[in-house]
């Protein structure tokens, strides 16, 4: 199960690109039920997600490279490539900060896992986030992997 919360992000963080980060590339081979194929850096995954918002079912399975690179021309719209910092945020969270490259950049988001719906729900943000965009499925990367490079 993941629980997450997601905001958009205006202003970076002092000193982001001192955390450790990996470049990604995924594409969906479908988008509802979510089923995407991820490169992160050399490693490789197949992930099937459910219906929901900020709880949804979630599965992941690895991939060889020559499964994803097979993969990856069946998959459905565009790549989306992005670089995901991993910052510490208080004594149990880290903010999956993704900076999107390409036809979505300048879009900046940031991401929390929880391990409770509670703990999601009462979780105050470091004021440098932005809006808080957990239901609004617009944001979600198989919805943004689905814009027409002119509308990005």
């Amino acid at each position: 199960m993941e629980i997450e919360r997601k905001y958009l992000i205006h202003k970076l963080p002092e000193d982001y690109d001192a955390y450790p980060h990996h470049e990604i590339e995924q594409g969906y081979l479908c988008t509802n039920p979510v089923v995407r194929i991820r490169k992160s850096d050399e490693s490789y995954t197949l992930t099937y997600k459910g219906r929901g918002l900020m709880v949804r079912e979630e599965y992941n399975l690895p991939l060889t490279k020559e499964a994803y690179l097979h993969l990856r021309q069946k998959t459905d719209g565009n790549l989306i490539h992005k670089i995901r910092y991993n910052i510490p945020y208080l004594d149990n969270y880290i903010i999956e900060l993704d900076i999107f490259l390409d036809s979505l950049a300048p879009l900046i988001l940031a991401e929390v896992e929880f391990p409770t719906k509670k703990e999601a729900k009462h979780f105050i943000p470091p004021n440098w986030f932005g809006e808080d965009v957990t239901f609004s499925s617009r944001y979600h990367n198989s919805t943004l992997s689905q814009i027409k490079q002119t509308e990005a």
